[in-house]
């Protein structure tokens, strides 16, 4: 079985819950508590993507920002992909991520990511309404609506991105 290596940078405005997206695919665990992340935090996981193919992703939690630009291109070096994380129940991460994706493009060509839109499990507090979900689509075509504290299609997006990469 061959085996390949990832990097895969989590980005997106600060609190849209990067972390505990990243604690929930690899560890399986959730916590209430918010830990802002300084820099960045690295994780991996290993992910079958099909009887002959493992891709081994390496995570990197980058630490939110208001702004991408304050974002270092150290971190994105080398990145084969990246997940993009909106909060759902804040409609300022929605231009965030957007500006964050199009300076992402622009300076990594044109790589794999999905949008993941966090907090589904808060749906009745979402200011990210059905005409800005429509919007996304049309951006990023692979549109997941998650949530780390119980794990709603968190494995999903990881093994669509995953397929991806593979391809």
């Amino acid at each position: 079985m061959k085996i390949l290596q990832k990097k895969i940078c989590v980005l997106g405005d600060f609190g849209v819950g990067k972390t505990s997206l990243v604690g929930r695919f690899v560890k399986n665990e959730f916590s209430d508590k918010y830990l802002t992340t300084v820099g960045v935090k690295m994780d991996t996981k290993l992910m079958k993507v099909n009887d002959d193919l493992q891709i081994k992703l390496i995570l990197w939690d980058i630490a939110g920002e208001n702004s991408f630009k304050r974002l270092s291109k150290m971190y994105l070096r080398g990145a084969a992909g990246f997940l993009l994380v909106l909060d759902g129940t804040r409609l300022s991460t929605l231009e965030a991520a957007l500006d964050i994706k199009q300076n992402i493009l622009t300076q990594q060509g044109d790589i794999p990511f999905v949008v993941l839109v966090n907090k589904i499990d808060l749906k009745d507090q979402w200011e990210i309404k059905e005409d800005d979900l429509r919007r996304l689509k049309v951006e990023s075509n692979q549109l997941f609506l998650t949530s780390a504290k119980n794990g709603d299609q968190v494995e999903d997006a990881f093994y669509l991105l995953s397929q991806l990469l593979a391809s």
